[in-house]
């Protein structure tokens, strides 16, 4: 198990790297985390949901996304509360000390599904949340340390050199961890080291000296880490890119933004300059594109795209002639209203929406969770896609739905073709859909495989740790386990 000496110390990608660099061995690996929160979900082939980081270390690990693979997700609704979903399924939502009465309860549910998931198993590589060292989370944890000790499962600490104070952070750990906790750290790594590695030699020293742990590697900066899908908003800022030239594409960071992975391909094409406004940020006058991206409070974020001024600017760029592109709850918000009677994301009410499409959105409590296939209707591009929504939305134009599923129109188009919007998520990922639109924007998209990117940075990624890494090392920690 790989615990973090705190969030986004790149946890994530050490496990996806590990399960591609053990699978390469002949190896049958599986990844889990227990505890996720993340507004990136993936959704798995039986229907369920789970953390988009997980599903990208099955793929890693050459399997397909299984709700055991993360048995609890945490999707943060607002400052003090979060959507739980157990075993892939939406439980409710709960405040801060409403989810700590609850969590100890959910240890079963997570164990299960970790014996499912290894049963007949070479390698298990977990993920741990946060910190392994918040002490004052243990009681009840079935993030980190509780649940290694209920598996019986060895740990392994990841330190992030780049933040700086990693010689703290883990000497820090060592303190502050009870005896046992501490016992099942088995080693340490630090990642994401920048310059020559035989600088920190006296680092090393330091923090062996001082804890009693061996390292198992310093892992260099893997310069192509922006080529795989982001974990969570921490990450957003890398995914904004281009050189300042071909198509701009603006895309709004709202305040829950939720499966922002839809931007990742477009980040990565040619000709394209992919431009992340924060809040209130003014909308650039020479943007081709304004893309209104998911989100998990549509009716917040619709109120707060309004009260920072994104709405007239959003209008005059429409009124130049520009595109607007809404995905999931950026979907909703460009139609005429939204409506929440039973109270589904907060007091129960209607509201109104930018009306760029002749459409009206209805919230309901059922959750729309589905793998779906079908068709660009303008190009026929093949797409393959993800349905993870709350809510119905009808009207006029979604009698010109831009993709057809299973026989059935998806989406809206306005009259005149320049807004849209859709329930789909992960469509730019097909690469021949992805040419089509750009091409609607002046880009001579082509050439550039999405998924084919993904899986060959994730070899070399594979590599990368292999060659920095003791991996037998931590191969016969894992065969003694308990």
């Amino acid at each position: 198990m790989f615990q973090g000496t705190g969030s986004n110390v790149g946890k994530s990608l050490i496990v996806a790297g590990l399960c591609r660099a053990f699978a390469r061995r002949g190896l049958s690996v599986a990844p889990f985390k227990p505890q996720n929160m993340s507004n990136n979900a993936a959704v798995t082939a039986d229907g369920g949901e789970i953390g988009r980081a997980q599903a990208l270390q099955a793929r890693a690990a050459g399997l397909e996304p299984m709700i055991d693979m993360n048995p609890v997700l945490l999707k943060p609704e607002s400052e003090t509360g979060s959507q739980v979903v157990v075993q892939g399924r939406r439980v409710g939502s709960y405040r801060g000390r409403a989810y700590t009465a609850l969590k100890p309860t959910l240890m079963p549910a997570v164990l299960e599904s970790f014996d499912r998931l290894s049963a007949g198993r070479d390698l298990m590589i977990v993920e741990g949340a946060g910190s392994a060292a918040e002490v004052n989370l243990r009681a009840g944890d079935i993030a980190n340390m509780g649940f290694a000790a209920s598996a019986g499962v060895p740990v392994v600490l990841v330190g992030d050199v780049d933040r700086g104070g990693v010689i703290a952070t883990l000497v820090g750990a060592h303190a502050l961890l009870p005896p046992d906790d501490r016992a099942r750290v088995k080693g340490y790594l630090i990642n994401r080291f920048r310059g020559d590695v035989s600088l920190f030699d006296d680092g090393l020293a330091a923090i062996s000296s001082n804890t009693g742990w061996s390292s198992f590697g310093i892992v260099p900066w893997f310069s192509e880490a922006g080529k795989l899908p982001a974990e969570d908003s921490a990450d957003l800022a890398s995914r904004a890119r281009g050189s300042g030239q071909g198509a701009k594409i603006v895309a709004l960071a709202l305040p829950r933004i939720a499966n922002f992975d839809d931007l990742d391909p477009l980040s990565l094409e040619p000709g394209v300059s992919l431009e992340l406004l924060a809040l209130g940020a003014p909308i650039p006058v020479d943007a081709s594109l304004v893309l209104i991206p998911g989100s998990k409070a549509t009716i917040a974020d619709l109120a707060a795209l309004k009260g920072c001024g994104w709405e007239a600017d959003i209008r005059a760029h429409v009124r130049r002639g520009g595109r607007v592109f809404g995905l999931c709850g950026g979907y909703q918000m460009l139609g005429r209203t939204v409506a929440d009677p039973d109270g589904v994301e907060g007091e129960p009410g209607v509201a109104e929406g930018l009306g760029l499409l002749d459409v009206e959105t209805t919230l309901t409590g059922d959750k729309t969770l589905a793998r779906v296939f079908g068709r660009h209707e303008a190009s026929g591009a093949r797409v393959e896609a993800y349905e993870i929504h709350l809510g119905r939305t009808s009207g006029p134009d979604t009698a010109r739905a831009p993709f057809v599923i299973d026989g059935r129109p998806e989406g809206a188009v306005s009259a005149d073709g320049r807004v849209a919007g859709t329930y789909l998520h992960g469509v730019f990922a097909a690469d021949g859909f992805r040419k089509a639109f750009l091409e609607t924007l002046g880009v001579g998209a082509g050439g550039f495989g999405y998924d084919s990117t993904v899986d060959e940075t994730l070899d070399r990624l594979a590599e990368h740790l292999e060659a920095h890494l003791d991996l037998d090392a931590l191969l016969t920690i894992a065969r003694g386990r308990r």
